[in-house]
């Protein structure tokens, strides 16, 4: 049971179990799959090659804001990938995340290949960081049915 008990020395009662060495090594192999998946989109949003340039603007994005579009991946995976800031990077990174949801869903693209794409990115990001970081574990904890 994780909670947190409000006493007059504010203290807390941090029971949620450390990650053990065979999970902190699956959220390592979970996050960096994420990583170099997301640091190849940055980097050819960024060299903004003729692939992306089309696929920017059959969304309806205008092709010069691939490099934006890319830098801003490029800082929250930097966020994501640093331990004193994972968990800022992995929230910079579900808002990134859930723009692509919502322009999938606006240009009609077809639900569970292309739409959800994002959301499955999402889960890995914070489901590798989970695995590995207490203080995810701290605030999503999993709870057992009553």
């Amino acid at each position: 049971m994780n909670t947190f008990t409000a006493s007059t020395t504010g203290t807390r009662d941090d029971s949620a179990a450390a990650p053990s060495r065979a999970a902190r090594i699956a959220g390592l192999i979970v996050s960096g799959l994420v990583v170099l998946f997301l640091l190849w989109d940055s980097i050819i949003h960024i060299a903004n090659v003729s692939q992306v340039q089309e696929a920017m603007a059959d969304l309806g994005f205008d092709p010069s804001l691939n490099r934006v579009f890319g830098v801003v991946l490029l800082i929250c995976l930097i966020a994501y990938v640093l331990p004193p800031t994972a968990i800022l990077g992995a929230v910079l990174l579900t808002g990134y995340l859930g723009g692509a949801v919502a322009t999938n869903l606006l240009t009609e693209q077809p639900i569970v290949s292309t739409t959800l794409f994002p959301i499955y990115t999402g889960i890995l990001v914070w489901g590798g960081l989970w695995l590995r970081d207490i203080g995810v574990r701290r605030i999503m904890p999993v709870r057992p049915s009553r």
